[in-house]
């Protein structure tokens, strides 16, 4: 088997900790990534992969090309890169300020855009290489209370659909992990959250509710979801789209059944708006 040589970032805690840990247990190369490298610490030890740690925070365009050019200089190229740095925290759209739009859509969607422009001309003359971006349930499903999060995360998937059309031209696939709940960080101290306004306790202060209830009770196991996300990375057909999680299945594909049934029931003034 080749020895592939992987790109995590945000490498630190949760599903990037998880899968950094798989990458090393199963021999390959890892570049781990971290704001703070410091919080890496441990992570290579007792395990057969070969690591390198470098800083990253996604949004800086320079640290990101650095990541990437440490990865070509100590192993040699490039294989596979993931871009699961990220967050979201819970609030209603009006009690959301305009500061923390940007912030998460910042680090969601255009840390996933730097990094992959970066690694982009390296997997090109290439002409090989998996490109996998963490999306989750919430870019397929609108998120109540986290509207900055799924904002960036439908953005996410757009552009990743388009990164596909254009990378397969040169060999190098895409894949969109769709996450559900799963037992790490993201609900506990890595999200805000605010109950919001009384008006909107239905559906914002009910996820504020679930959120707190549902730390550490997540249905999915991040070793579990490692795993498979290894496995597609060697396999020479990926899918475009892998969601995780029973969870993250069942919401999906019934929303995508709604999005067809709303289809079809308005079907006749779509189509009314042609020309005759």
């Amino acid at each position: 088997m080749t020895t592939k040589t992987w790109l995590v970032t945000g490498s630190s805690r949760g599903f990037g900790r998880a899968l950094s840990e798989a990458i090393l247990e199963a021999g390959d190369n890892l570049v781990a990534t971290a704001r703070d490298p410091a919080a890496l610490a441990g992570l290579g030890d007792g395990r057969p992969g070969k690591l390198l740690i470098q800083p990253l925070d996604v949004t800086n365009e320079a640290q990101a090309q650095a990541a990437v050019a440490a990865a070509v200089e100590r192993f040699g190229r490039l294989d596979v890169l993931v871009n699961n740095a990220g967050y979201g925290d819970i609030g209603s759209v009006e009690d959301t300020s305009l500061a923390s739009f940007r912030r998460q859509i910042e680090t969601n969607l255009f840390g996933t855009i730097i990094v992959t422009k970066a690694a982009i001309p390296v997997l090109r003359e290439q002409r090989a290489g998996h490109i996998i971006q963490f999306s989750s349930v919430g870019g397929r499903v609108g998120a109540p209370g986290r509207a900055p999060y799924s904002a960036a995360k439908w953005a996410v998937e757009g552009f990743s659909e388009v990164l596909a059309k254009e990378m397969a031209l040169v060999g190098v696939r895409v894949t969109i992990i769709e996450p559900g709940g799963f037992r790490t960080d993201f609900a506990g101290a890595s999200t805000t959250i605010e109950d919001g306004h009384a008006d909107y306790d239905a559906v914002v202060g009910a996820a504020a509710r679930m959120q707190r209830a549902y730390d550490g009770k997540q249905p999915g196991d991040p070793r579990k979801g490692a795993a498979a996300i290894l496995k597609i990375a060697g396999t020479d057909a990926p899918p475009l789209r892998l969601p995780l999680g029973k969870d993250a299945a069942a919401a999906i594909e019934g929303f995508d059944r709604a999005r067809l049934e709303e289809l079809a029931k308005w079907r006749h003034l779509s189509v009314s708006t042609d020309f005759d």
